[in-house]
């Protein structure tokens, strides 16, 4: 019995330690939602406010405006383009997501109701608004949503496709953007026309109108498909925005590398064409300038010529021969004449390269004739 009221006493315990856990983590949910505080809610053309921020993801780079024609439950009706742009504000968050800047006041290209726009530039889409009044400036209704078909994005949109060698090189980059909308009005939208705009960085979108060719009827969704194309050369943070009927329906970043061929290309061009100018100008010099008249000239110098003898070979055993014949003229011209023994030739037979293994023909006047008789010595 006693086993039975601990049980739920145990369980009342537990419930009471677990509540400040769970509150804790639902102010820590709501803490982490991008929100955004301005030091005052009107100001004029000219002044200046203090836009701050928190629950931002750490290190992101945010764009502050002030934009017309909107409301926080709407939004920005009109995009970017009825924000005052040129006198918008960057900003990087903290490590704790937490920002503070500076803005100029400034009156945006459409009426009030304003707002100050505080949106991520690259990465995940996060966006806030906080009420403010331009003083000065007028102030108009907003535009009445149509009572007819009204399209909503039901999933995220992505970019289909990728780079090919022509885009290495300077072509124009090319996505697909699809996203899946459906028709939450009373009737059916046929052929919606819709206007997707391409931003570089910080800079307003250029817009362009697209018509998707098909029908949505209430209560049904549709896969919408819509080329994007850049500029060629195009490089760095893009971002791809999609409005129908005044209304941004969803903006999808993308990164765009930069095309390095067509840096290689330079460099080769750089180092080629100077290399062919030098060239041609070279031959160019070379063919104009002028040829002296006179000049040394190079007699041919007569070296000795050497008997080469190789095996087998016909020519070599003929300067053989002659040159034998030559050198045994010689020797008998010396030992008739002693005083002319100084007048040798510059090479002697014993001398000659080739002679080493070689046996000249025999004669007459040589000591190995076979004429000359051969005395035999005492036995």
């Amino acid at each position: 019995m006693s086993g039975k009221v601990r049980i739920p006493g145990l369980a009342m315990v537990l419930a009471l330690l677990l509540l400040p856990l769970s509150a804790g983590v639902g102010i820590a949910a709501a803490a982490d939602k991008p929100s955004v505080k301005l030091s005052t809610s009107q100001a004029g053309t000219g002044g200046s406010i203090t836009v701050t921020g928190s629950g931002w993801r750490e290190r992101a780079l945010l764009m502050i405006l002030v934009c017309g024609q909107a409301v926080p439950s709407r939004g920005v009706v009109g995009g970017t383009s009825s924000c005052a742009n040129a006198d918008g504000r960057a900003v990087t968050t903290d490590g704790k997501g937490r920002f503070s800047r500076k803005l100029p006041v400034a009156e945006p290209p459409v009426p009030c109701p304003c707002v100050v726009h505080v949106a991520t530039v690259t990465g995940a889409k996060a966006e806030a608004d906080a009420v403010f009044r331009v003083a000065g400036h007028a102030v108009e209704p907003l535009p009445a949503e149509p009572a007819g078909g009204r399209l909503s994005v039901l999933t995220d949109p992505r970019l289909d496709g990728s780079n090919g060698l022509l885009t290495w090189f300077g072509a124009p980059p090319a996505r697909t953007l699809v996203l899946t909308v459906g028709n939450v009005g009373t009737s059916a939208v046929k052929d919606p026309v819709f206007q997707v705009g391409t931003a570089h960085g910080v800079f307003a979108p250029q817009w362009e109108e697209q018509q998707w060719r098909g029908t949505v009827q209430p209560g049904r969704k549709a896969r919408i498909e819509l080329p994007v194309e850049l500029t060629g050369g195009a490089h760095g943070d893009y971002t791809v925005s999609l409005t129908y009927g005044g209304k941004v329906l969803a903006e999808q970043p993308w990164g765009v590398g930069r095309p390095w061929g067509v840096t290689l290309f330079w460099i080769l061009v750089c180092l080629v064409v100077p290399a062919a100018v030098f060239r041609v100008g070279m031959a160019v010099v070379d063919r104009v300038r002028p040829r002296r008249s006179g000049g040394i000239r190079h007699r041919g110098v007569r070296w000795p010529e050497l008997a080469l003898r190789l095996p087998g070979s016909k020519t070599s055993s003929a300067h053989g021969r002659a040159y034998s014949s030559a050198a045994n003229a010689a020797n008998a011209a010396n030992a008739a004449n002693p005083a002319n023994a100084s007048n040798l030739p510059w090479f002697t037979p014993d001398a000659d390269p080739g002679a080493a293994g070689r046996l000249s023909a025999p004669h007459d006047d040589s000591p190995t004739s076979p004429t000359t008789p051969t005395r035999k010595g005492p036995t």
